[in-house]
């Protein structure tokens, strides 16, 4: 079976926690780490994973990745593509497996996951959501990631690959 992992991060926090998904789904998948700018297919792919960081209460857009660009140094075309502008053009995935993840600044209650708002739209292009969105947490705007998120990030991969292969094999 194959995985797709397909992040959006200004600041390499967002790509870290994807790494470290990616590598908790590698214990049972064949995985691709894809960065959202390459804009990748998901055509052929048993599971496609999507994450962002929390920007305004949910999804990036290009004002907020320019307001982000402001705030310290980003990686190298991360303020031109996200998330939001992959989902919008993605072809129907209908009962494609999907999960969604996001970062986000550790504050208690601050409203908004850029989560919720991926799973959403992968809900509206038909995908079958495996686990509900997730959250991992950074200190600030420019990270780093709180302590113990890659480990996290990373067993929750595995899940989400324990789950996906088990509905395989059901089926």
């Amino acid at each position: 079976m194959k995985a797709l992992v397909v992040y959006e991060s200004m600041f390499g926090n967002t790509e870290k926690v994807a790494r470290a998904v990616a590598d908790g789904l590698g214990e049972r998948l064949e995985v691709t780490l894809a960065d959202v700018g390459t804009m990748p297919r998901a055509f052929g792919t048993d599971l496609l994973v999507v994450g962002g960081p929390t920007h305004a209460f949910g999804m990036s857009r290009p004002s907020t990745r320019e307001q982000s660009a402001q705030q310290g140094e980003v990686r190298s075309g991360a303020v031109d593509v996200g998330v939001r502008e992959y989902l919008d053009c993605s072809p129907s995935l209908t009962g494609m497996s999907a999960a969604a993840f996001d970062t986000r600044i550790d504050k208690p209650f601050l409203p908004g996951s850029a989560a919720r708002r991926i799973q959403r739209h992968l809900r509206r292009l038909g995908c079958h959501i495996v686990l509900p969105a997730q959250s991992f947490l950074v200190r600030g705007t420019t990270g780093p990631l709180e302590v113990l998120e890659e480990k996290n990030a990373r067993q929750w991969g595995a899940s989400l690959a324990a789950t996906v292969t088990a509905a395989r094999q059901t089926a």
